[in-house]
Order: structure tokens, then C-alpha cells, then sequence
């Protein structure tokens, strides 16, 4: 396999914890923090930096609000955050078949 394959991997995506996110999100309109939270199993600073850098990349959108006087955090998915997930699968899914090819 030619190393350049794997380099067109978006690290922004490639992340465990940031591909778990946007794999949920690309799925529902949207996810609380405690949600994200919990199905990543993440500390409260480890997803809050992730989601800060997939924020700041433009992949998700995060609004805060008040809930019974708390603070509430939901995150949803950008057209932007939806394109460089379903790439990522694809180059992903690219790599997979290669390394599936019989060699010669």
C-alpha cells in the first residue's frame, strides 16, 4: 500500500474519541454533552477538547442553553462535519479492499 492512501486520512476525524462523535451525530439531530459523554466514555475536559477541535474545524455546531437552571450542551453535524466523516469512511473502505486484494 502506498503511504500517501493513508495520509489523506483527515486527522480531525481519524481520532478515536472525534470519529465516535461524529458517528453518533451523523445519525440523530443532535446529542447532549452528557449523551457524548457517555457513549464515548470520556472524562468532561477530554470530550470538551475534542469537541472544541471539531468545532473549530467547522464539523459540528455546538449551542449552549439553560435547562432547569443548568447548563446544557448539544452538539449537532454540519454539512461540513457530514462530507469529511463520509470521506474518511470511504478512504477507510479504500484502504480495506486493498489490503484484501491478492498480492502478486
Amino acid at each position: 500500500m502506498h503511504p500517501e492512501k493513508i495520509l489523506q486520512l483527515d486527522p480531525v476525524v481519524h481520532a478515536p474519541v472525534r470519529l465516535a462523535i461524529l458517528s453518533i451525530l451523523i445519525t440523530v439531530e443532535g446529542a447532549s454533552f452528557g449523551y457524548l459523554k457517555e457513549a464515548t466514555g470520556s472524562s468532561d475536559g477530554n470530550l470538551s477538547t475534542h469537541l472544541t477541535k471539531l468545532e473549530s474545524s467547522g464539523y459540528i455546531r455546538m449551542k449552549k442553553t439553560f435547562v432547569d437552571r443548568r447548563p446544557q450542551t448539544m452538539c449537532s453535524i454540519t454539512d461540513k462535519g457530514k462530507k469529511a466523516f463520509l470521506g474518511h469512511l470511504e478512504r477507510l473502505e479504500k484502504i480495506v479492499a486493498e489490503q484484501k486484494k491478492p498480492k502478486k
